[in-house]
């Protein structure tokens, strides 16, 4: 039996199971907001967890399905196979992709740090081409790089997911200034109203926010606030209630701890507020 996910974690992690996973999507489907559900697990060095994984994210998909959630699958690369190669973290994805359009699910791909870039858009790129298949990427602003990469992408049905970028790269290929991420990001949105079809905005901001609403009222691009659980929570619904369509990141799963961590020790707001619920 697992451990349970005490309550200080409860506002970042949705559950321990699949089926708690499943009732947050229905809660938030409840409230206007959709779902993204990301099975936690990264780095895995052998076939065996990374073909569990890959099971259990078809089953996600079915389960989706079987309940008519408004609700999407986000899988790591590492987690699918790629530390142990590229053809297994290939293959892997496109069993769930098969698997997913089967069900008529959207399948989003997460991006982790520079070295994987390559790998992931080339299995990203090959499996958007697949019949009937819906993915999506994880692009982050604050590499150099991704300027090519979204003109690489633009040639493809697959969607992005535009995002800052949270890993320490090294300063020869990305952006570490804040305020230089901010207008790399800036550049990079209003190239995908322009020239996708739909835009994924994975951002707390509400400046970048604001800038969506604008460049959407000018080019008319259908687009999504994606934020993560846990975080400006409020601020997600209340975009929900203004029409936004608004989707939360939402993971699960019993390798919590680590990313609870993460998500504490990035944001000020957020180990005052672990702090709180430690203290009271």
């Amino acid at each position: 039996m697992g451990t349970v996910i005490p309550p200080i974690a409860n506002d970042f992690v949705a559950a321990e199971s699949p089926e708690g996973a499943l009732d947050h999507a229905a809660a938030l489907n409840a409230r206007g907001v959709s779902a993204i559900l990301n099975l936690l697990g990264e780095h895995y060095h052998e076939r065996t967890p990374a073909f569990g994984d890959t099971m259990e994210y078809r089953y996600l998909a079915a389960e989706i399905d079987e309940r008519d959630l408004d609700a999407s699958i986000s899988v790591k690369p590492s987690q699918i196979g790629l530390d142990i190669g590229a053809d297994v973290f290939a293959e892997n994805l496109a069993d769930i992709v098969d698997h997913a359009t089967e069900h008529g699910v959207f399948v989003w791909v997460d991006m982790e740090d520079h070295a994987t870039t390559d790998a992931t858009l080339d299995a990203v790129v090959e499996n958007a081409a697949r019949d009937g298949a819906e993915l999506g990427v994880a692009i982050q602003a604050n590499l150099k790089r991704t300027g090519d990469d979204l003109e690489r992408l633009a040639a493809t049905d697959a969607i992005v997911r535009l995002v800052k970028g949270a890993y320490d790269e090294p300063a020869s290929i990305a952006y570490s200034d804040k305020s230089r991420v901010d207008e790399a990001y800036e550049e990079h949105l209003e190239y995908l109203f322009r020239e996708f079809d739909r835009v994924a905005v994975g951002s707390h901001d509400p400046k970048m926010i604001s800038l969506a609403r604008r460049l959407h009222d000018e080019h008319d691009t259908p687009y999504e606030v994606q934020m993560l659980m846990g975080v400006r929570d409020d601020a997600q619904f209340d975009l929900a209630d203004d029409g936004v369509r608004v989707v939360q990141y939402a993971p699960y799963g019993s390798k919590w701890a680590q990313y609870f961590y993460r998500r504490v020790m990035e944001r000020k707001e957020n180990l005052l507020f672990a702090a709180r619920a430690v203290l009271t």
